[in-house]
């Protein structure tokens, strides 16, 4: 028997995952500005260190989700100062088979130089085609069982 959530509409924010993700030399243009493909790129890499971090530790394969929209608001650019960008990201919303990420990517000083927002799918690789998201993969993405705990543990 599968978990799967009878309706889900959330648009609570969760906890913000924030991780580091060094940058290469060729991740900058002649001008020295990180080229704009590269923001997609470490999102992409901080999206998967999100899933590792978040799933694996609760003994959850990572599921599998298609990006079906991204959009990316280029702020300020990226020098070749910046040695790490700093990636904080949130998932903002959750509906029925897809949820909503917003990343910040941030350069050395911690100044946001491009929001990053990313609708993802959830995948059934049999059938090739979208699936509910569990009530589990729903704990994980909002992590409330450690909100739950925590309300719990302050009684």
């Amino acid at each position: 028997m599968t978990e799967t959530a009878a309706h889900v509409e959330s648009s609570t924010p969760g906890p913000i995952h924030s991780c580091a993700i060094p940058v290469r030399w060729t991740d900058f243009d002649r001008f020295g500005h990180m080229s704009n493909s590269v923001y997609v790129e470490l999102a992409q890499e901080a999206r998967m260190r999100f899933a590792i971090d978040e799933f694996l530790p609760r003994g959850l394969e990572i599921p599998t989700v298609f990006v079906r929209r991204l959009d990316a608001d280029y702020l300020a650019p990226v020098l070749t100062d910046t040695t790490a960008v700093t990636v904080d990201t949130q998932v903002i919303s959750i509906g029925h088979t897809s949820f909503t990420s917003r990343q910040k990517l941030k350069d050395r000083h911690g100044k946001i130089c491009c929001i990053i927002e990313v609708v993802q799918i959830a995948m059934d690789l049999h059938t090739s085609s979208p699936r509910p998201i569990s009530e589990r993969e729903i704990s994980v993405l909002t992590r409330a069982e450690e909100t739950k705990a925590l309300s719990n543990g302050s009684n």
